[in-house]
C-alpha cells in the first residue's frame, strides 16, 4: 500500500483500528458514553450499564490499555473517567453517532383520537 507524506504509518493505523474495534462492543461503547457524562467507579458503572462487576471491570481494563479511559485511586475505589482534553474528539464522535441513532430509533408519538377504530 502506497502512502503519501504526512499519512499515518501502518502501525499507527493498526493501533487506531484496534481502539475503534474496542468500541464495536455495545458494552464498551456504553461505558465510554457513561464516562463521558462523568466519572464513576466500577460499581456505579455496572449498575448504569446493567453488567456484572467482573465483566465491566474487564471492559474497563481493555479501554484503559487502549488509552480511551483513565483511572485514579480514591481510597479503596478506582475511579474511571474520560480525559476530556485527550479524548474530546472521540467523545464528540460517540455523542454524535449515538445521539443520531437514538433520534432515528425513537418511537413515534402515539396518534391521538383513533381509539376504537
Amino acid at each position: 500500500m502506497a502512502t503519501r507524506p504526512g499519512d499515518p504509518s501502518p502501525e499507527v493505523l493498526a493501533e487506531a483500528a484496534a481502539a475503534f474495534g474496542l468500541l464495536a462492543s455495545p458494552a464498551r461503547l456504553h461505558l465510554v458514553w457513561a464516562l463521558a457524562q462523568g466519572e464513576s467507579d466500577v460499581t456505579g458503572l455496572a449498575e448504569r450499564v446493567g453488567g456484572a462487576l467482573p465483566a465491566v471491570s474487564q471492559h474497563l481494563t481493555k479501554l484503559k490499555l487502549a488509552g480511551l479511559v483513565r483511572s485514579r485511586r480514591e481510597g479503596r475505589r478506582q475511579v474511571y473517567f474520560v480525559d476530556a482534553d485527550e479524548q474530546a474528539a472521540l467523545v464528540d464522535v460517540v455523542h454524535r453517532l449515538v445521539g443520531r441513532l437514538t433520534e432515528q430509533t425513537a418511537p413515534a408519538a402515539p396518534v391521538r383520537g383513533l381509539r376504537g377504530l
